[in-house]
């Protein structure tokens, strides 16, 4: 069958309305069924043990100071740590147990026979697995004795410091904000240990697995992980009946048009828009050398190779790991995001032959601006987790301290304006596109897709230190996922497909269709898909059937669009002049990557009955990296290739090194995850369902032989990493030199690439 492009169109509008009708309802349902902070916790003999205010606090505190890039809440942050909720749970749980065993017997816990052990854990669970109806909260003298225990400990490893941890002196500020911190993950504890009004299982649907307390995969995960796999052989069926079905043209090789580049002018505006890649090539490689320095703190939790003793440097103190993990996440972004940003610029010329006045002038003004807020973001990140911000300048310009939104929020709204200033700079680029096109062109998409992805990053101003943290956790996931899954897949799809155009390879109108229809499959599934990460964090139980269907329909397009893109470089190497091989060579890795990454990995773990027990451990860690860079970094990577090739006469042209650095990157990913990454989440799998969830995110599981061995192991991939990413920006450095110069005012007809765009088909 053949679609129309307005058919789709429809489609897609209809999607988005589903989409926003959705999340809408969760939006509101995050509000509704959050789980609530009481006024006050209250000892046996009603005395205050901690109060909603104390709770609140600690949340400041938790973001202030980074923890969520040390270790993790509710499963979501990093993984050097441990997950607060489930070892304030654990402590809980050993605690209580040494109170009972003190009380009734004046002896230890693990002294007492198996059989008095069995009646002090059923005392236990019996005061943890309760339901809560409003009003304080009652505890029981095991509890108010645990409560202050807790407490006790959390001053001792977050303020005083715990370099066995990896935990730098005064990381809390105070003894007492140290004792309101614990206060904040006691009660993310509670919620996930006691039931919902009328409910029988806790509002994290009973995570973190911990049997002392009652905690305990539910029916619904298994039974959905079980519909979830059907509907993985359902929808891929539909998937090959679909694709089949569909009537799509493929690139070809044949006969196509490529432009001596001697004839080919560079505008003003495209050799600005070059600037942003030696940029984002900066950030790259700070990114992966903090990136290298992460994965050693987990052999060494206080020094770097004996630097301390050598030079005298606390390199705990002065660079921590919440610190580098904050730099080393947002760095990963930006560079990212950056190229993109260049690539969106450097387009519209070659699709037009069009050069708006003063363009050029105004993109440098874009990169100076992206420069301006990506340093003063950093700076920002580093003085407020260092404590110099007072007030609420910590998170309106230092450091959020939430994971993937840490700058503070004046500088995420400088984020914000970089979209919508590159929105007015693609429109003016591509107008003549847009007058002529209909509302679902090429051009339009570009901009739908760009729109989007300034759309939801406002749902980053949703929250503020004083929300509650499933609400926060809520809008949070809107940014990280649905730019990941949703309209920043979109975005590429778009970009891409301009890109096949302007090298001649398939017609507009080709082109639009199959864009739309690919977008059409990434936005059907991918934004509802964000619901996956609402199981465990508060949120109501319906998300779990939600996140279960749209998790499982994810892979269909990644399945396509790994399938395109292997055709597409088959095409392309079957015509042996072919001259952009190199920049096919980066998309087909994209697609592989995006598939084993964010498809296969991202299915396994996103299984309910998996995720469980999955949920924050290094799996979840191999599955960001393969699809994160190994996705939409190579995409980025490829681009570039592309935009200097066309900026570069053909007989300066050198593509080794980057060729070089291409294969230097697949080989370090591949055994960064799947010689360390993956092994290590395989065992810590096998330790949480052997033991519980936090002992699988110890220090005492990190320090076995064999996850140390397997930390050491990591280190050839990341050596290949840092090496591929120097020889990539020694290569920038070495082209920017044979640059060729730009066009006083270059026509159309020196444009030869635009003849896909500019003749009717």
């Amino acid at each position: 069958m053949e679609l129309q492009r307005a058919t789709i169109a429809k489609a897609l509008a209809a999607v988005f309305v589903v989409n926003l009708v959705v999340m809408g309802a969760g939006a509101w349902l995050a509000y509704e069924e959050a789980p609530p902070i009481p006024e006050r916790i209250v000892g046996p003999d009603g005395e205050t043990i901690a109060t909603g205010a104390d709770v609140q606090t600690g949340k400041e505190s938790f973001q202030r100071d980074a923890l969520m890039n040390h270790g993790s809440i509710l499963g979501n942050g990093a993984y050097f740590g441990q997950d607060y909720t489930a070892d304030t749970l654990d402590l809980k749980v050993e605690n209580m147990r040494a109170y009972y065993a003190e009380q009734r017997h004046g002896s230890d816990y693990g002294a007492l026979s198996a059989e008095r052990q069995a009646a002090i854990d059923t005392a236990v669970q019996s005061d943890l697995d309760r339901q809560y109806d409003g009003g304080p909260v009652e505890y029981t003298a095991a509890e108010a004795y645990a409560h202050e225990q807790v407490r006790q400990t959390y001053v001792e490893r977050y303020h005083e410091g715990d370099a066995e941890r990896g935990v730098p002196v005064d990381m809390i500020d105070s003894e007492a904000e140290a004792q309101q911190f614990a206060d904040f993950a006691l009660w993310t504890a509670w919620f996930s240990h006691v039931d919902r009004p009328e409910g029988d299982h806790s509002y994290t649907n009973d995570w973190p697995y911990q049997p002392a307390a009652g905690n305990d995969a539910t029916a619904a995960a298994m039974t959905w992980s079980v519909i979830a796999m059907v509907l993985l052989v359902a929808g891929a069926g539909a998937g090959v009946w679909l694709y089949k079905s569909v009537e799509l043209p493929e690139p070809s090789g044949e006969g196509v048009s490529i432009p001596d580049p001697e004839d080919v002018q560079i505008f003003p505006s495209q050799r600005a828009a070059l600037r942003f890649i030696p940029v984002a090539a900066g950030l790259f490689l700070a990114q992966v050398l903090l990136g290298g320095l992460l994965a050693h703190y987990y052999v060494e939790r206080a020094s770097f190779f004996g630097l301390e003793e050598l030079i005298g440097v606390n390199v705990l103190q002065w660079a921590p790991f919440a610190l580098a993990k904050t730099w080393h996440i947002d760095l990963g972004v930006l560079w990212i995001a950056a190229t993109w940003l260049g690539a969106g610029l450097f387009l519209p010329p070659l699709l037009t032959g069009h050069e708006p006045k003063r363009q050029s002038t105004y993109v440098n003004g874009l990169l100076g601006a992206l420069v301006f807020v990506t340093v003063g973001g950093m700076v920002g990140i580093w003085l407020g987790a260092q404590g110099y911000l007072d007030g609420a300048l910590w998170w309106l310009v230092g450091n959020e301290g939430l994971e993937y939104l840490e700058v503070g929020k004046v500088w995420q709204f400088g984020i914000l304006a970089g979209f919508l200033i590159w929105a007015v700079l693609s429109i003016r680029g591509l107008k003549p596109l847009l007058d002529r096109e209909p509302p679902y062109g090429l051009a339009h998409m570009i901009l739908y897709a760009g729109g989007s992805i300034a759309l939801l990053f406002t749902a980053g101003f949703m929250f503020t230190p004083e929300t509650n943290l499933a609400v926060t956790e809520f809008w949070r996931w809107w940014v990280v996922h649905m730019w990941v899954e949703g309209a920043f897949e979109f975005f590429i799809v778009a970009i891409v497909g301009l890109t096949l155009v302007s090298m001649n390879l398939l017609k507009r109108r080709s082109a639009e269709k199959a864009v739309m229809l690919q977008a059409l499959l990434v936005m059907g599934t991918g934004v509802i898909g964000v619901s996956h990460h609402y199981w465990w964090i508060g949120m109501p139980d319906m998300w779990i059937p939600i996140g279960s269907v749209f998790s499982t329909l994810e892979l269909i397009p990644l399945v396509f669009i790994l399938y395109e893109a292997l055709g597409q470089y088959s095409a392309m190497t079957e015509s042996g002049d072919f001259p952009y091989k190199l920049p096919f060579m980066f998309i087909v890795a994209s697609g592989v990557w995006n598939f084993v990454g964010a498809g296969v990995l991202g299915f396994f773990i996103n299984l309910p009955i998996i995720n469980y027990y999955e949920h924050g451990t290094y799996l979840t860690v191999g599955h960001a990296h393969a699809a994160m860079f190994g996705a939409f970094g190579f995409l980025a990577l490829g681009m570039v290739t592309y935009m200097l090739q066309l900026s570069i006469d053909p007989d300066r042209w050198d593509g080794s090194w980057l060729r070089g650095a291409f294969w230097l990157w697949n080989v370090g990913l591949a055994l960064m995850v799947f010689v360390s990454l993956l092994p290590v989440g395989f065992l810590q799998l096998e330790a949480v369902f052997t033991q519980n969830y936090a002992f699988g995110r110890s220090l005492e599981f990190y320090s076995q032989p064999i996850i140390q061995d397997l930390f050491w192991a990591r280190m050839p991939g990341d050596t290949l990493l840092i090496l591929g990413t120097v020889l990539y920006a020694a290569d920038l450095v070495r082209k920017r030199f044979v640059l060729r110069r730009t066009a006083d005012d270059p026509s159309p007809e020196d444009m030869a690439v635009a003849e896909g765009v500019l003749s009717d088909d």
